[in-house]
């Protein structure tokens, strides 16, 4: 297991305004900047409620921890979510899962 990677992506997910981002970009629909390729950096921006240079800085973080991907087109930046990513984060959650004991599953 790749500790380093899997602990960047939780870091990544440790904070509430990029679990708002990734919810956003999972569920955007064509009401917005998302054309089906990405949701653009301004609808992004207006869903947290926070400036550019403060979205700009958390969107960064979840791409470089590979949660989410960035293409530039113009003058603005489109966000898609990353499998690769996601899959990291469910990955270690189901290896941790497996070593829980039967007994405390049950009662969860």
């Amino acid at each position: 297991m790749d500790f380093d990677g899997t602990a960047a992506v939780f870091k990544a997910l440790g904070d509430v305004h990029r679990l708002k981002a990734l919810h956003f970009l999972a569920t955007a629909d064509a009401g917005c900047c998302s054309t089906g390729q990405g949701v653009c950096t301004c609808d992004v921006q207006e869903r947290l409620g926070l400036s550019q240079p403060t979205t700009s800085h958390h969107m960064k973080l979840l791409v470089d921890a590979g949660l989410v991907l960035s293409e530039k087109r113009s003058k603005w930046t489109y966000y898609t979510l990353s499998a690769q990513g996601l899959l990291i984060a469910q990955t270690a959650l189901n290896r941790l899962l497996a070593a829980v004991p039967q007994v405390n599953k049950e009662a969860v």
